[in-house]
C-alpha cells in the first residue's frame, strides 16, 4: 500500500493521469453471442476481435455492433495468432451445458464446454509469443464449481494462472442488478507484472465471495496458485421491479382461457397456493412460471408448473422446448390471463436497453437472451476491477519509464 500512495504522489506530482488518453483499453470477446459484454463496456472500450459459431447470433452481433472485427466460426479453426496483438483484455462466456444442472455433467470433457481448450490455446499461443492480455474474465455457470468434484474449476484456475497471472472469481447472482435470478461464475486474472495493490482483500470478506465459493476453495487441494479475494463494493440493490420490464406491445400472444387453465391444474401445491394468495391481494400482480418435470410419489416425473410472485424472473434459458420459455402471467383477483415472455422482456431481463435489436424470430431472440451475460454485470466489473487493473499497470509503467 505504501508502495501505490508513492507512486500516486509520483504520478500526480509529474501531472501523469493516462499515460496515452486518447487509447481507449482494447478487448476480445469470444463465445461473444449478440455481444452483451460489447454492449456492457460500450464507448470505453474498443473491441477488436469477436468471435461466435453461431451463424444467427453472429448475424444479431453484426446488427448492433458491427462485423468489421468479428469472426464467424468455430474457435477451434481460428488461426493460432489471432490474439497476437496489444489487448488489455481477453472476456470468455463459453458453452455451459455440460456444467449446468440441466445437463448430463460431462463438464470439461464434454463436447460443448470442452472448447475451453480451443480458447486456451490461442492465450497459451500468444502468452508465449509475448502478447499475453493484461486481463482475462471467464464467465461460466457455478455448476463448474462442483462438476467432477471441483477438478473442472481447478483445471480452469490452474491453467489460467500457468500462463502467468493471479486468479480469482466471483460468484455474481444477476438479481443484484435485473429482476432475474442468474447466479454466474466470474473467474478473473490478472497478468502478475501487474501491481495488485488494493485490488485483493486477502480474505473472502466480500459480498460475491459466496460460501460455495469459500467451501470449494477450502476443499480444492489441487489449486496449484494462491487463489485472490478480489476486491469490490456491495452494487446499489437494483431498484427495477417485473412491472418495470412488462412489454406493452409483446411479440407473444394471449393463452387462451382453456390453456390458463391447464397451467393452473399443473400447478405444483406451492404455486397453488401463490396464485390464490395473489387473487385475494386483490392488487395486479405479475407472476412467472416454468414448467419443469417433477417425480410425483410413486417416483414417476410429471411435469409440474411452478409459479413466482417475489418480483425476480427465474434463470433465462435457451429454449430447447415449451417447458424452457418462460411464462408471465398477470393475477387481478379471479382474472388470470398469462403469456410467453416476449423479446423485449427477455432483452430487459439481460440489462440491454431497447435500443438493442433482436432478431424478429421469437425462438432466436430468446436464444441471445438465454445464452447471454447479465450487461449490467459486465459494467460493474469494468468499475470494480478492470478499470483499477489497467490504472495500476498504467502506474507500473510510469515507475518504470
Amino acid at each position: 500500500m505504501l508502495r501505490w500512495l508513492r507512486t500516486c504522489r509520483l504520478l500526480n506530482k509529474l501531472n501523469v493521469v493516462n499515460l496515452d488518453p486518447a487509447r481507449k483499453p482494447n478487448f476480445a470477446e469470444f463465445f461473444a453471442g449478440g455481444g452483451m459484454v460489447h454492449a456492457a463496456l460500450g464507448d470505453r472500450w474498443n473491441c477488436v476481435l469477436a468471435n461466435d459459431i453461431d451463424p444467427m447470433k453472429c448475424a444479431v452481433y453484426s446488427d448492433n455492433w458491427g462485423g468489421a472485427h468479428l469472426h464467424e466460426g468455430d474457435v477451434a479453426a481460428l488461426q493460432s495468432n489471432v490474439l497476437n496483438r496489444e489487448l488489455d483484455l481477453v472476456w470468455a462466456s463459453s458453452p455451459c451445458q455440460d456444467f449446468s444442472l440441466a445437463g448430463k455433467g460431462q463438464g470439461l470433457k464434454g463436447r460443448r464446454s470442452g472448447v475451453f481448450y480451443h480458447w486456451m490455446r490461442l492465450l497459451t499461443q500468444s502468452a508465449k509469443a509475448g502478447f499475453a492480455p493484461k486481463l482475462i474474465a471467464f464467465e461460466n455457470v457455478t455448476g463448474l464449481m462442483t462438476r467432477a468434484g471441483g477438478q473442472d474449476f481447478t483445471h480452469v484456475l490452474n491453467s489460467i494462472a500457468a500462463l502467468g497471472y493471479r486468479v480469482g472469481a466471483l460468484e455474481i447472482d444477476a438479481r443484484h442488478f435485473v429482476p432475474q435470478s442468474r447466479p454466474r461464475l466470474f473467474v478473473i486474472a490478472l497478468r502478475k507484472d501487474i501491481a495488485i495493490d488494493g485490488l485483493d482483500l486477502g480474505a473472502p470478506t466480500g459480498i460475491f465471495h459466496t460460501e460455495k465459493l469459500r467451501r470449494y476453495v477450502n476443499n480444492a487441494l489441487e489449486l496449484k496458485t494462491d487463489f485472490i479475494w478480489w476486491a469490490h463494493s456491495s452494487p446499489e440493490l437494483s431498484t427495477n421491479a417485473m412491472s418495470d420490464i412488462v412489454d406493452r406491445k409483446p411479440d407473444t400472444a394471449w393463452l387462451s382461457d382453456a390453456k390458463v387453465d391447464a397451467l393452473l391444474e399443473m400447478m405444483s401445491e406451492p404455486s397453488a397456493a401463490r396464485i390464490a394468495n395473489a387473487r385475494r391481494s386483490g392488487k395486479r400482480e405479475i407472476g412467472l412460471l416454468y414448467k419443469r418435470g417433477r417425480p410425483d410419489a410413486m417416483g414417476k416425473i410429471r411435469q409440474r408448473a411452478e409459479v413466482r410472485f417475489d418480483g425476480i424472473a427465474g434463470c433465462l434459458r435457451t429454449p430447447a422446448g415449451g417447458s424452457s420459455r418462460q411464462t408471465i402471467m398477470f393475477v387481478k383477483g379471479n382474472s388470470v390471463r398469462a403469456r410467453l415472455l416476449s423479446s423485449k422482456e427477455a432483452a430487459r431481463l439481460m440489462g440491454l436497453p431497447d435500443s438493442y435489436r433482436m432478431p424478429t424470430n421469437y425462438n432466436s431472440a430468446y436464444k441471445v437472451a438465454g445464452d447471454g451475460v447479465v450487461v449490467p454485470i459486465v459494467s460493474y466489473l469494468d468499475a470494480q476491477l478492470f478499470q483499477p487493473m489497467l490504472q495500476n499497470a498504467a502506474l507500473n509503467q510510469a515507475v518504470s519509464a
